[in-house]
């Protein structure tokens, strides 16, 4: 009778050990199955409870999408509102109305083209020239002087205070002898008119002699005249 007992009990647990294990095969199978995706723009957890084995899904407040499509919004309609252009700036003018002379925009100063002739039977020439040539040195550019005398005169000399005076000038000769002396400032005066249109020099002309005395102020004038 104890052998039979013990017969049953093994067999009683061999079974609970084969539905048992049925059960969990079966459980296995369908889980396999099942949808494991979750659903687009929603964001969850799931809470598994030791006591009961029940489930919680907690979803994300879909706040954060709406706030992300404002933003979005806001920032295309500042793209297509057109920028504002900027404003040109005006010129600095002067209390009288004129243009400031140091602004960008200046027209260039026009070329003044002094000529003066020489006479060699003047023995004071060097110093009326000198003096000449300190009252052009003061001009505002540009500026050429150009001057006339006989190949007879005093060439070195006169080459030599040329180049110490710092100005822009051209040293003119000729070989022609005069004995009347307004003859001889009318053949100076043709040659640099000559010596102008052959070499393009475009500017406003002035005859100054070596005993002129000039003020700073006639040469801003003169370069105004049309």
């Amino acid at each position: 009778m104890g052998s039979l007992e013990r017969s049953k009990k093994k067999l009683q647990l061999w079974k609970k050990a084969a539905v048992h294990f049925a059960l969990c095969f079966v459980m296995g199978f369908f889980t396999g199955f099942a949808p494991t995706g979750k659903a687009p723009g929603l964001s969850s957890r799931s809470v598994i409870s030791s006591n009961n084995s029940s489930a919680e899904t907690l979803h994300s407040p879909p706040q954060q999408h709406s706030s992300r499509n404002l933003i979005s919004q806001q920032q295309q309609q500042q793209q297509q509102q057109p920028q504002p252009q900027p404003q040109p700036q005006p010129q600095p003018r002067s209390s009288s109305g004129i243009q400031d002379p140091s602004s960008p925009k200046l027209t260039p100063r026009r070329l003044i083209i002094i000529i003066t002739p020489t006479n060699a039977r003047d023995p004071h020439q060097g110093v009326h020239l000198r003096r000449l040539a300190n009252t052009l040195r003061l001009v505002p550019p540009p500026l050429l002087w150009v001057v006339v005398e006989p190949s007879a005169g005093k060439k070195k000399e006169l080459s030599e205070m040329l180049r110490s005076t710092g100005t822009m000038y051209r040293h003119l000769e000729y070989r022609e002898n005069f004995t009347a002396a307004e003859a001889e400032l009318e053949h100076q005066r043709n040659l640099a008119l000559k010596h102008l249109e052959r070499h393009r020099l475009s500017g406003i002309v002035h005859f100054a002699g070596i005993h002129s005395v000039y003020d700073l102020d006639f040469f801003d004038h003169l370069r105004e005249t049309e």
